[in-house]
C-alpha cells in the first residue's frame, strides 16, 4: 500500500475510535501545525529519517495505587521517513509492552497522521492506526516535550515471539489503561522494537 494512502486510513482509524462527543472537534492538522509538532517530537526538524523513543516501567508504588492497571512496562518508538515518491514525511509508531500478570513481550504498530483537538486548546496529536481495523492510539506531548501522552481505547497487539499468530489479541483500555505517560529517552532504548538491520543501525546512530 502506498504511503500516500496510508495516512488518510490512519486518520480514519483514529477518528473511528474517538468518543462521539469528541469526533466533531477533531480535524486534520495543517502543514505548518504538523511541521511544528514534528520538530517537537523529534527534538529538531526531521531529515530523511528521524526517531523518538519514550519508555516507562511502572514501579510497585504506582501499581499499588492503580490495582486495575494491566500494563507493567511500555515503550513507544515514533519514526519519520521521507518518501522520495510523494516528497512527504510520513510518521509511524511501534509499541512494545509487558502485561502485569501475563508473561511475554507484546507489540503493536502502524501509520500515523497529525490531528488537532479543538476542545483541548487546539492540541496537536499523532493519530495512529493499526491495519485492518486494528484500533488506534493517540500520541501527544507534555508541555516540556520530555514526555509522550499515549491514549487508547483498543489496539490490536501480538506476541513478539509469535508475530504471525492468527489469534486476535487486543490491549483494551480499562479504568487504568487508557492513558500512559512515557518519558523521553535515548533512541537506543527502543532498539528491541526494530527488526530491520539497516533501520536498527540508523536508530543506534541517532
Amino acid at each position: 500500500m502506498k504511503l500516500a494512502l496510508v495516512l488518510p486510513l490512519a486518520l480514519a482509524a483514529f477518528l473511528g475510535t474517538a468518543r462521539a462527543e469528541e469526533a466533531d472537534d477533531i480535524r486534520e492538522a495543517t502543514k505548518a501545525e504538523a511541521e511544528t509538532f514534528n520538530a517537537r517530537i523529534y527534538a529538531g526538524t526531521p531529515d530523511v529519517r528521524a526517531y523518538a523513543c519514550f519508555v516507562r516501567r511502572y514501579d510497585a508504588e504506582h501499581l499499588a495505587r492503580h490495582p486495575k492497571q494491566k500494563v507493567a512496562a511500555m515503550k513507544l518508538l515514533v519514526s519519520a521517513e521521507f518518501d522520495t515518491e510523494d516528497k512527504q514525511l510520513h510518521n509511524s509508531f511501534r509499541l512494545g509492552f509487558k502485561y502485569r500478570h501475563r508473561s511475554g513481550d507484546f507489540a503493536s504498530g502502524g501509520s500515523c497522521s497529525h490531528v488537532v483537538f479543538a476542545k483541548d486548546g487546539n492540541e496537536i496529536r499523532l493519530g495512529c492506526g493499526v491495519d485492518c481495523e486494528g484500533g488506534s492510539i493517540g500520541v501527544a506531548l507534555a508541555k516540556d516535550d520530555k514526555s509522550a501522552i499515549v491514549r487508547l481505547a483498543r489496539v490490536r497487539v501480538w506476541r513478539n515471539d509469535k508475530p504471525d499468530d492468527e489469534a486476535e489479541l487486543s490491549l483494551v483500555a480499562g479504568n487504568d489503561d487508557g492513558i500512559f505517560r512515557l518519558d523521553r529517552t535515548d533512541t537506543s532504548k527502543c532498539a528491541s522494537l526494530v527488526t530491520d538491520r539497516k533501520e536498527l543501525a540508523a536508530l543506534r546512530h541517532k
